[in-house]
């Protein structure tokens, strides 16, 4: 049989509904004949509602203890995901970071996945079950729990995919693919069938949210090629894979930052540096009354900083000038 690593968000375990939802899912891919490990986040906002109790006793950094504390939304949301597939008829088993062992350095809040342990999946997998891991967690050299993290379930998922040759790496989201801006911001963004992983990294170091640079950086170091997609019956995908060689733009993104006052829209594609897609660029931003603080071209990447409060329009009228 086949391996699939299916890794859900926060927003697809969020409550019983979903969870039974993507159950379903699984269970699809059971009966096509794959083997899955599933990868879990923690339920919807657990992981901020659990930093909120931390911090009702003290604000102060306590790096071991939190990642204890947060550890605990995987944990559940990995039980719920087996018992609701056990509800199903369909066998599994729910395993942490130090049950699997996925062993990861020391660097609490952001530690880094070190080696995966293939004994207990193997075993759990040739018994007929589902195994559904808790993402965003590891185990450190002294048997203390870490996290990933921002983007740690997509990490998880991707280091699993790599570690047991999975057919394919499906990373389900709130959104059906990746899209040349924030579908959520930019009504005309239009969804891409592929992106390369150097476009990826781009993006995702820009302020994309639909995966983190680490994760992605992963993925083009062992050959993983994650699909990116909605758990809505049909949803399109986006695959992450080795670049084409396209010299197109791929998408526009922006980062924000709550202590300044200006925001850095970039444009991420094959044909960057270029002038002239820069003067397009910065004739949009001039007529739409936009100002302009600066302006920072790179390979592959085109930033245009602008004033916070004008960041949502300055992407779209960016995107709309260049990308369509």
């Amino acid at each position: 049989m086949s391996l699939y690593v299916q890794k859900f968000g926060g927003s697809s375990v969020a409550d019983a509904e979903k969870l039974m939802h993507i159950s379903h899912i699984i269970r699809n891919a059971r009966a096509a004949g794959h083997d899955v490990i599933a990868v879990v986040s923690a339920q919807g906002d657990a992981t901020n509602r659990l930093i909120e109790k931390k911090n009702e006793i003290s604000t102060a950094s306590f790096p071991r203890e939190q990642d204890a504390l947060l550890a605990a939304g995987e944990q559940i949301s990995a039980a719920l995901t087996a018992i609701a597939l056990e509800s199903t008829g369909v066998p599994a088993v729910s395993l942490l970071g130090w049950q699997v062992p996925l062993r990861s350095d020391g660097t609490h809040g952001d530690a880094r996945i070190l080696k995966i342990s293939h004994t207990r999946i193997e075993r759990e997998l040739s018994r007929g079950r589902v195994v559904v891991c808790a993402g965003f967690q590891g185990v450190d050299g002294e048997n203390d729990v870490t996290t990933l993290g921002r983007g740690g379930s997509d990490y998880s998922a991707v280091a699993l995919a790599a570690a047991f040759g999975a057919e394919r790496c499906l990373i389900y989201t709130d959104v059906d693919g990746v899209y040349t801006a924030d579908p959520r911001l930019c009504p005309t963004a239009r969804p891409l069938p592929t992106v390369s992983y150097e476009d990826m990294y781009a993006l995702s170091r820009a302020g994309a949210q639909v995966l983190h640079d680490k994760c992605v950086a992963l993925a083009q170091e062992s050959g993983v090629e994650p699909e990116v997609l909605s758990c809505a019956p049909g949803s399109a995908s986006t695959r992450i894979a080795a670049s084409s060689g396209s010299r197109g733009l791929t998408g526009v993104t922006r980062r924000e930052n709550p202590q300044d006052d200006y925001a850095a829209v970039t444009l991420v594609g094959g044909a960057l540096p270029s002038l002239s897609i820069e003067k397009k660029a910065v004739l949009a931003l001039n007529a739409a009354g936009v100002p302009i603080r600066g302006v920072d071209a790179g390979e592959r990447t085109l930033t245009l900083y602008v004033d916070r409060s004008a960041s949502r329009e300055a992407l779209c009228r960016i995107h709309d000038a260049v990308l369509i």
